[in-house]
């Protein structure tokens, strides 16, 4: 018998740029070690568990990440969201809480993930961007790294794009959308002029796949690979891993899905 009486869906927002990733670590500073020592001040107790839908990397940001806690009293909905507002840092805002039951399992549940990870590139653009975008002091050919974007659509042996994958890692995944577009959100004052998105959504991603989707694309953009040899990288696996990894500070989990 479950320990747990009461379960709360909770989503935020997250300026991930001075933490490393949602998951708690010894010695580091995370979203879910803010959390939990929030939740602690907030409740008066300890006896509660948080349990992120997935991991996030060091200085990655969220539009949308989903934790449950589980609690063995009722709390009231709007009261935990006011009070957690409250005392939370300003880089992290709760934006819903909303009970739900033990059969709910925010690992197991089928979901969809969509990424949005920003980038400039050409004359360096102001520090202020630093943690929402990232910067390639090179010149990039958009119009091909789009047509390549487009072939990331489907289902694919994404093996070159994995890190340290285990033994029963399943590589094929399916991707819903693959997109670049040119940045309509973060125009404000110190928006570089050549800044762009690339928008990404699966059911699942593989450890730091996105940022190596990021890479490849860049790969194009920059003349090392022709459209053949990206579209290779997803057949036709030669025991390689793609050797550069787009920096996290682009990243942005811009909603999840349930």
């Amino acid at each position: 018998m479950s320990k747990w009486s009461s379960y709360y869906l909770i989503r935020i927002e997250f300026l991930g740029f001075r933490y490393h990733g949602w998951q708690k670590q010894a010695k580091l500073k995370s979203i879910q070690g803010m959390v939990d020592k929030t939740f602690k001040f907030v409740l008066g107790h300890d006896n509660f568990k948080t349990l992120g839908c997935g991991r996030t990397d060091a200085k990655v940001s969220a539009d949308d990440f989903v934790f449950e806690l589980f609690l063995d009293e009722v709390s009231d909905e709007l009261f935990l969201l006011n009070r957690l507002n409250s005392e939370l840092p300003s880089d992290i805002r709760v934006t819903s809480v909303k009970e739900t039951s033990a059969d709910f399992n925010i690992i197991q549940n089928p979901k969809i993930k969509e990424y949005h990870y920003y980038f400039s590139f050409g004359e360096k653009s102001h520090p202020f961007n630093a943690p929402i975008i990232s910067h390639f002091g090179m010149e990039l050919d958009i119009a091909l790294m789009q047509q390549a974007a487009f072939l990331f659509l489907g289902t694919h042996n994404f093996k070159r794009y994995v890190s340290k994958p285990s033994e029963n890692t399943v590589f094929e995944r399916t991707i819903l959308t693959s997109k670049i577009e040119p940045n309509t959100r973060f125009i404000e004052t110190y928006a570089p002029i050549n800044t762009f998105v690339f928008k990404v959504r699966s059911k699942g991603f593989l450890r730091y796949q996105v940022r190596l989707m990021v890479a490849a694309l860049l790969a194009v953009g920059r003349g090392e690979w022709s459209l053949l040899d990206f579209q290779n990288s997803l057949t036709n696996y030669d025991g390689s891993q793609i050797n550069r990894i787009a920096p996290s500070s682009g990243l942005i989990l811009h909603k999840v899905v349930f």
